[in-house]
């Protein structure tokens, strides 16, 4: 059994050696999984400050209409061969999925605190900010309740 410390900690460590990058599984509205590569990185919930796994997704994607409909989600981090999965429950923070108590200039910091929790670097932060309300880029928050990994 890996625990919430032991995995969080884990991501970070495979996390910083791939740039970040995981496989996100999302189940569709027939049941099939979806599946897509993203950047995702832990920091803590905005309201409650518990660490979570983050990730930002351009708004309109199947990944949000697929959360909003079922929030089961799964990430898969990997170095090499060594992996882990974080398995948890998405809330979705944007300007077409309201958090109360996240207002527009707290979800543009958390956009940002999202992209750099996932080893994000941009030398305009002005321009990605343009970029994400454009885009209407949301936020998506995992609460982990399960890792699963290949043994160490």
């Amino acid at each position: 059994m890996i625990s919430a410390e032991q995995g969080l900690s884990r991501i970070n460590e495979l996390g910083a050696r791939e740039r970040f990058l995981a496989v996100v599984v999302t189940v569709q509205p027939n049941g099939e999984l979806s599946t897509s590569v993203v950047n995702a990185g832990v920091l803590p919930h905005p309201i409650s400050g518990e660490p979570v796994v983050a990730l930002v997704s351009q708004g309109g994607t199947a990944k949000l209409a697929n959360l909003r409909q079922n929030p089961t989600i799964s990430l898969v981090f990997r170095a090499g061969w060594e992996w882990l999965a974080v398995h948890g429950t998405a809330e979705i923070v944007g300007p077409d999925d309201p958090m109360v108590g996240v207002d527009a200039e707290q979800l543009r910091i958390l956009l940002r605190d999202v992209y750099h929790a996932a080893g994000g670097v941009h030398d305009n932060l002005a321009e990605y900010d343009r970029a994400m309300a454009e885009e209407r880029r949301a936020a998506v928050l995992v609460r982990p309740s399960r890792f699963t990994s290949n043994p160490q």
